[in-house]
């Protein structure tokens, strides 16, 4: 696997500010990294092209958006074969409920966190989004009670 070229101490700071708040300006950025604008921007456009960022978005609420259930599915396969692997994870990819998924080593193969309006509707997610496909062995369901995202990941770089 190829490893990337490693970032340096100003790039690192401009991508924990940028975790931190997507929208900060331009001229936030380069006051806090200590570099002129121009500079900024152009670093932060090479951090683009790099493939550093994988995308920008917005976190929501989810109330807001009409989730009242979270859960994570453990999914465990027949078969831990390269085609079942490859259909779970297109079949997970058209789940709308599903936001996201780990394949794992250990007893299960995935997580999958899903979202959901009601225990109704989770259990109409875990029988017809998971236990009918023929390559799902087994799911075992936990609730979430609570979820709370981290901003990003921390700068493991010594220098």
């Amino acid at each position: 696997m190829h490893r990337p070229e490693p970032l340096d101490r100003i790039d690192r700071h401009l991508v924990a500010l940028l975790q931190k708040d997507g929208r900060r300006s331009n001229k936030s950025l380069a006051a806090a990294a200590g570099i002129a604008p121009s500079t900024c921007s152009e670093r932060i456009q090479r951090l683009v092209d790099r493939g550093v960022f994988v995308g920008f978005h917005a976190e929501v609420r989810p109330e807001v958006m009409g989730v009242a259930l979270q859960a994570l599915v453990a999914v465990r396969l027949r078969r831990h074969a390269e085609d079942e692997v490859d259909r779970f994870w297109a079949h997970t990819d058209e789940m709308p409920e599903v936001v996201s998924v780990d394949h794992l080593s250990g007893a299960n193969d995935f997580l999958c966190h899903v979202v959901v309006r009601d225990s109704d509707h989770l259990r109409q997610v875990a029988v017809s989004g998971f236990t009918s496909l023929p390559e799902v062995a087994h799911i075992e369901t936990s609730i979430i009670f609570e979820h709370r995202s981290k901003a990003g990941l921390p700068d493991l770089v010594q220098d």
